[in-house]
């Protein structure tokens, strides 16, 4: 399980520092200093472990710097995967469905606005990966259960 959480966070901070390696080469300083501020308010979720409130708050903000970043660069669009491994955590699952499904269709949404037209891939591609991280995560709580019960 610990795993899992880092690579999670590994592919977040890499595709974070991807994304911003891609604005600085676009000279679009704002929005790579943008990342480096997502990625600072992100590194805060860990340390929230059992304040709900507190890690709920933390995810709207994430997602919303998330939201900005990803309509100023489409390299940022791609950081929605990782995040939704965090709705997968914080939310109940009720919530976590809801927040997986408008995540996934603000991503492709965003993804088809930058590339000016809304694709097949770009909707079914973004559609499996919030199906595969929902079955993981779920099977990855279960597993959880399982063992401390």
């Amino acid at each position: 399980m610990r795993l899992l959480s880092w690579a999670v966070h590994a592919t977040a901070y890499g595709l974070l520092a991807m994304a911003a390696v891609v604005a600085l080469r676009d000279d679009h300083v704002a929005v790579a200093a943008g990342g480096a501020l997502l990625a600072l308010l992100y590194s805060c979720g860990p340390t929230l472990q059992g304040r709900e409130i507190a890690r709920r708050v933390w995810l709207g903000l994430v997602t919303a710097g998330w939201a900005v970043l990803a309509v100023a660069a489409p390299s940022f669009v791609w950081l929605a995967f990782p995040l939704l491994f965090a709705y997968l955590n914080v939310l109940p699952l009720w919530g976590a469905m809801f927040g997986v499904a408008v995540l996934t269709s603000a991503a492709i949404l965003a993804a088809a606005w930058h590339a000016g037209e809304l694709t097949l891939p770009l909707l079914v591609g973004p559609g499996v990966a919030a199906v595969v991280v929902t079955l993981l995560a779920l099977a990855c709580k279960a597993l959880r259960a399982e063992t401390d019960g």
